[in-house]
């Protein structure tokens, strides 16, 4: 509804009262209106929901339609990000934000900082995702109380150019609130506690949710060692669940984000049923590091497996575990992805070792061979070391097409003695459009980064601790803080207006009229930063 329309519609409805609500101004009442656009949870989902199907249509007409993310562990952390892209972009269109378990559970635990396990609290992870939404929400109050700050000076200076102009701006206001990508890991537990914590995850706003085929109870984060994984049938319940409650609440478009670590993980706690040759628990088995055996050779206890009359022994591990074989990853990877897009699956992520276009790609190759408009999420995770695996790309292309490449030790590229090598900048400029090149060549729709914000904060942190607590004093601070966000326009230097100290004051003249004691006067400090 249009501002005026808000306007109209409460004025209306306070001159049916008879005088009763004559001290209730229907500007004030359109104005709170639009600063609370969501008033739900679901709402959001739902709104967020159809951002995304959105973008993924016009990803698949053209590849350069990619979208991106940032992981924030804090609602304060990602209402600063987008309303630093609504400022340096205009708008928020394709940029999203990340929800990470590995992020929850290192800092927003109340067991305190804790590996990528599953061992926090399932409840931290909605909680965050409601967090997050208010401080956007926050966001959308603080921009549109601004406007209308403006809009009343504008009136007040007879400027009715001005004032329309304002007036568009309010009607045609573009929301903070933008999608949430939130991990809700392999779901903790079984299928029933995953559509539960599903359920408890689209109440507070995601709209999608991105589920890994780990064990739960064995889960690790994806770039650390000993993961196993669980059969297609016990993983493709979980996806149910999440659509489930997608649907049962409503958010018919919700999007299940499917991530699969068998690239990594060699392990499997199960063996799966199997009802018949090929069927998906066979397909699963016969990835198995198995030894053809004779009954003679059945020890007590043995699994065995019979394929083709065949006996097999699956390697077991004195922890209880079956192994793959080595160099199956890939091919269990392109059968995950199938499989799950073939049951319900909406976007895939394929957890790999390195970030390379063409390992990437060989992949997804093969997954549209099978299902055409397959689209992946994928971690540009900072548990790879980009400068060196990209300068390591650039000098085996070298070599491989007889350029001379021996004024480098490819062991030692990461050496600050590089920086300004045509190797390196050439790898540079390879970082710089790996986002780009691969949504075209590998089938990357949305480009994440897991875990920036965790360690933009450490690095902020520690050079204004060397600088603070060192020689410069506070004159540290002033420079490497207040004088660049006033200098780069930091909405948040100005802190009172940033919490909401002048939208508390907005209210206050809604509700006391000339009688509000407001903070904003003459005497805050603030005005410093006017």
């Amino acid at each position: 509804m249009a501002y005026q329309d808000h306007i109209i519609e409460m004025s209306q409805l306070i001159q049916s009262k008879s005088g009763a609500w004559d001290g209730i101004n229907a500007e004030g009442v359109a104005r709170m209106r639009l600063q609370n656009r969501f008033k739900t949870g679901l709402e959001i989902a739902k709104f967020t929901a159809g951002i995304m199907r959105e973008d993924m249509a016009a990803y698949d007409a053209d590849p350069a339609n990619y979208t991106q993310s940032l992981g924030c562990w804090h609602g304060f952390v990602a209402q600063q990000k987008i309303i630093s892209i609504k400022k340096h972009f205009g708008s928020t269109k394709g940029r999203y934000i990340y929800l990470s378990g590995w992020m929850v559970a290192a800092l927003r635990s109340d067991f305190g900082p804790l590996p990528d396990q599953s061992m926090h609290e399932k409840t931290s992870v909605p909680a965050l995702i409601e967090e997050i939404y208010t401080f956007l929400k926050q966001a959308d109050a603080r921009e549109l109380s601004l406007l209308f700050r403006d809009l009343d000076a504008a009136r007040a200076a007879g400027d009715a150019a001005k004032e329309q102009t304002l007036l568009d701006a309010v009607d045609n206001f573009e929301t903070h609130v933008v999608p949430i990508i939130a991990d809700i890991d392999a779901g903790f537990g079984n299928a029933e506690a995953t559509y539960l914590l599903a359920k408890k995850m689209i109440e507070a706003g995601a709209c999608a949710l991105q589920i890994e085929n780990q064990v739960s109870d064995e889960k690790q984060c994806g770039h650390q060692d000993g993961k196993v994984t669980v059969p297609h049938e016990d993983f493709l319940a979980k996806v149910r669940a999440c659509r489930y409650a997608f649907l049962e609440l409503g958010v018919d478009n919700g999007v299940v984000v499917t991530r699969t670590d068998s690239l990594g993980a060699g392990l499997t706690k199960q063996i799966a049923v199997s009802h018949e040759p090929g069927d998906l628990g066979d397909q699963y088995n016969s990835f198995l590091d198995c030894e053809e055996i004779s009954p003679a050779d059945m020890k007590n206890g043995d699994v065995v497996l019979n394929r083709g009359g065949k006996l097999l022994r699956p390697k077991r591990l004195p922890s209880n575990l079956f192994q793959f074989r080595a160099g199956t990853g890939e091919d269990r990877c392109v059968l995950d992805s199938i499989t799950s897009l073939q049951n319900g699956a909406d976007l895939l992520w394929i957890e790999t070792e390195k970030p390379h276009i063409e390992q990437i790609a060989g992949m997804m190759d093969r997954i549209r061979a099978v299902v055409p408009n397959a689209k992946l999420a994928y971690n540009n995770s900072p548990s790879f070391n980009w400068t060196l695996n990209f300068r390591q790309q650039i000098y085996d292309a070298w070599s491989k097409a007889g350029k001379d490449v021996s004024a480098y030790d490819r062991e030692k590229l990461m050496s600050i003695d590089y920086d300004a090598t045509a190797l390196a900048i050439e790898a540079d400029e390879k970082i710089r459009t790996f986002q780009a090149d691969s949504a075209k060549r590998s089938g990357i729709f949305h480009h994440l980064i897991t875990l920036p914000t965790y360690h933009t904060a450490a690095l902020s942190t520690d050079n204004l601790a060397k600088a603070y607590f060192g020689d410069q004093g506070m004159l540290g601070y002033v420079l490497g803080v207040q004088r660049q966000e006033i200098r780069q326009g930091i909405a948040c230097v100005r802190h009172q207006n940033m919490s909401g100290s002048d939208l508390g004051d907005d209210h206050k003249e809604y509700f006391a009229g000339e009688a509000a004691l407001k903070a904003g006067g003459a005497h805050n400090t603030m005005n410093q930063f006017a």
